[in-house]
Order: structure tokens, then C-alpha cells, then sequence
């Protein structure tokens, strides 16, 4: 997968951190957004660092709304397997481990939340609200969702089983999308804690035993050193990028500036601008798994819109551009067979169509009025044109207009130095008339 080999260069490039490995330690990260590549590779690194340098534990503090599956996979497969325990907390207190949270939560040593946190919800739907349900006979049924979701409950009975947590919860947890809260999670046995901050949970935690890979492990967390492990430039980087929002604003901004620059030729900023937008939107799609559907019907509303400025549609074309523009949009990522992320429809989605339909209406009323005005090119803007009669117009003589002189024929005399007005041209020869208000 493209979004894998973009992970692994990340990986290959992330800076290692600079720290003793005598002390007792716990080397801690936080995940705050998506399960994505870069973030899995943030955790496999955590958990090889801690196998590598001794640390007491791995501990990963989360907060997320989702992410994508082959990503969820990777993690659940690190944490399966590593030689260290793995504590999950999921905080502060108003943070989920939604969806692929829920997968990688199960999948601790140590499962732990905080209050006011929730789990669950982890059934691949689409933005749309299809794809979880099956019909009898005679009735529609969505095979590809169905495939998705015998996959993932499989998976996260698999988990649940290995962990000795709630295997039937965590099936109702993707068929029925079931969540719950921190102490309701801890009352069906699906994590091992809740704890109000990190300390508290230390101190919970302290002394217990955990089976790590067949090996029983007392845990001694009673003033351990926690190490902040920080993402690497270059994951940040992907991090962002792998964000749905942030790769539909990159290629909405890229198009505008296109748009711009195609409008309003030499502008060269906007050009320039769109085209790095483009580029880092490219990226994004490399990461992120999209629709080709919904990418075509997005490019067909900006085709739309565009196609309003030379079409006299009298608005009908931009506001079918719009509408694919929206539809476009919430399609683009819509791939809940491999991914629960997805555009914000309102917080993201529509003001950003807003902007971009706001600016191609100005575009295009500024456009459309020049069609309007009267031809004033080559000599028929010398019509009107006011200058000076170089010589005595007796009729005929020299005038000098716009930077020029020319022969011209006075209707009535005009003395050489005072004001005229071209009335018309006839080939070489201008016919003019003393100007109004000249004396």
C-alpha cells in the first residue's frame, strides 16, 4: 500500500531520542486524531524504543475519533507481539477511543480510562449511513460492507480473546456500534482501570502482574521516570496530511489557485500557491484511501464552475458545480471497507464550498461585466481621445494623440497648440473637432 511505504520512509527517518537507558523509565507518546500511517509508525517506534532501551513500559495516551484499517492492523500486530507491556490510556477525561481506538485499546497489556472517556462505535459505516445493513431476501443488501464487517468483528473478537477482555461486547462494538463510557467499559470487563490522570494510574498499576507474551511481569511504576517520546518534523508532517480535512482543503485551495491564475494570466502568486497545494494534496492521497468516484465528481464541479464563465448558463452551471463540489467531497474518502475518516460535512465541507463559490461568483460577475463594455481596441480607442494640434488645422494638418502624431482633417479651423477631439478615423487620417471647453 502506497500509505505504507510513506510510513516506512518516515519511520527510517525519525530521530532517535537522546536518553540514558539505565533509569527506570516509562517512554510515553500521545496520539490526539487519526489512526493513520504516521501514527502507527510513532507507536511501533515507542514500543521498539521501550524493547530496546528497558524501559519499565510503553504507554500511549488516547484520544481519537478513528482511523484507517491496514494502520489499525500494523499497531495491533506491534502491540501483540512486543516484549514490553503496553499501557492504553485513553484521556484526558471528554476523549473516545472510537472505531480503531477501540481495536487498539483491546489490544493493551493494560487497558485504562479515564473518567468522562468513552469506547466503542467501531462498525465500518459509510458517510452516508450505509453499509452496516443486511435484508432478506428480495432487498438490497451491501456485500462489500458485509465483507467489512465480518472482517473487522473477527478481528476484534481475535483481540478481546487474546487479552481475556469482553469478547461479546467487543463484537456488539462493530455490529451494532455500540459504545460506553469509561466505568461501564470497566464494569463489562472490556479494560482493566479507569484513573482520573497518569500518576493516579501508576500508582494503580503498581506491583501488578502482566502476562507479556507468556512471561508473567510485575510492574514498578512507584516513581518512574515518564519519558516524553515526540514525533519527528517529517511525521508531523504526514500526520497532518493524513488528516481527510486537511487534504480537501489542500486540493480546494490548489484548484482555486488555478482557477486564478488561468482567470487573471502573469498573477504567477496564485499559480504558484495552487500548484504546491495540489502537490501536498497528492501526498495526502497517497496516504489516505479515496474514491475515485468521488475525486471525479469533484473535479467535475470545479469543471463546472469554471465552464460559467464562458457558457451563457445564466448561473445554472455553477450551481450544479456546487452540488458536485459537496457531493464530491463527502464521497472522496468514503471508504469504509478500509477507513472510517471522512470530511466534516458541515464544519469543514460546507463552509469551504462557501468560500470557494463566494470567490467564483466575484470571479466570474467581474468577468462577465467586461463582456459588457463597448470594443475599445486597436483604433477605435482613439475615438473620443483627446490632444493637441501640432500645426494650424485648415483644414487638414498634424495633431499629436496618445504619444503620436498623426495627419488629421478639422471640420473647422484650429489653431496649432490648442485642445482636439478624434470623431473619427479613416485609415491613416483622424477627423477631429476642437475639444469641448477649449477656447
Amino acid at each position: 500500500m502506497n500509505g505504507r511505504r510513506l510510513a516506512g520512509l518516515v519511520a527510517a527517518l525519525a530521530s532517535l531520542v537522546p536518553f540514558a537507558a539505565g533509569a527506570a523509565h516509562v517512554n510515553a507518546v500521545t496520539i490526539d486524531g487519526s489512526i493513520n500511517p504516521a501514527s502507527s509508525e510513532y507507536i511501533q517506534h515507542v514500543i521498539s524504543l521501550s524493547e530496546s532501551d528497558g524501559a519499565v513500559a510503553a504507554l500511549i495516551e488516547l484520544d481519537t475519533p478513528g482511523g484507517l484499517l491496514a494502520s489499525t492492523q500494523d499497531i495491533v500486530q506491534a502491540m501483540l507481539n512486543a516484549r514490553v507491556p503496553v499501557i492504553v490510556f485513553v484521556s484526558p477525561q471528554g476523549a473516545w477511543a472510537a472505531s480503531a481506538g477501540a481495536f487498539v485499546t483491546l489490544a493493551a497489556h493494560i487497558a485504562a480510562m479515564a473518567p468522562g472517556t468513552s469506547i466503542g462505535s467501531a462498525s465500518p459505516v459509510s458517510a452516508s449511513g450505509e453499509g452496516g445493513d443486511r435484508t432478506d431476501e428480495g432487498v438490497r443488501r451491501d456485500v462489500g460492507a458485509e465483507k467489512a464487517e465480518k472482517f473487522t468483528t473477527s478481528f476484534i473478537e481475535s483481540i478481546a480473546r487474546e487479552r481475556k477482555r469482553n469478547v461479546e461486547w467487543a463484537a456488539r462494538a462493530v455490529r451494532e456500534a455500540e459504545a460506553i463510557g469509561g466505568e461501564q467499559a470497566l464494569e463489562l470487563g472490556v479494560i482493566d482501570l479507569v484513573a482520573r490522570d497518569v500518576d493516579a494510574l501508576f500508582e494503580q498499576l503498581d506491583g501488578r502482574e502482566v502476562d507479556v507474551n507468556g512471561e508473567l511481569r510485575v510492574l514498578t511504576l512507584a516513581d518512574v521516570e515518564v519519558r516524553r517520546i515526540e514525533m519527528s518534523t517529517l511525521m508531523r508532517i504526514f500526520n497532518v496530511l493524513a488528516d481527510p480535512n486537511v487534504a480537501m482543503l489542500l486540493a480546494l485551495a490548489g484548484f482555486l489557485g488555478l482557477y486564478m491564475e488561468f482567470n487573471q494570466p502573469g498573477m504567477i502568486v496564485p499559480g504558484v500557491l495552487g500548484l504546491i497545494c495540489l502537490v501536498l494534496a497528492g501526498y495526502a492521497f497517497q496516504i489516505l484511501p479515496f474514491s475515485w468516484v468521488g475525486l471525479l465528481v469533484l473535479a467535475l464541479g470545479v469543471g463546472l464552475v469554471a465552464a460559467e464563465l464562458y457558457v451563457p448558463a445564466y448561473g445554472a452551471l455553477f450551481a450544479a458545480g456546487l452540488a458536485c463540489l459537496l457531493i464530491g467531497g463527502s464521497m472522496v474518502f468514503d471508504v469504509p471497507e478500509v477507513s472510517d475518516l471522512n470530511v466534516a460535512f458541515w464544519p469543514v465541507l460546507v463552509p469551504v464550498v462557501s468560500a470557494f463559490a463566494v470567490f467564483a461568483a466575484v470571479v466570474i460577475f467581474l468577468v462577465g461585466r467586461t463582456f459588457l463594455l463597448p470594443q475599445t481596441a486597436g483604433v477605435d480607442e482613439l475615438i473620443g481621445a483627446t490632444g493637441r494640434a501640432v500645426s494650424d488645422l485648415d483644414p487638414n494638418g498634424k495633431v499629436f494623440i496618445h504619444g503620436e502624431y498623426w495627419r488629421a482633417t478639422a471640420s473647422s479651423r484650429v489653431a496649432a497648440g490648442e485642445a482636439v477631439e478624434v470623431v473619427a478615423v479613416q485609415g491613416l487620417r483622424l477627423r477631429v473637432r476642437a475639444a469641448p471647453g477649449s477656447v
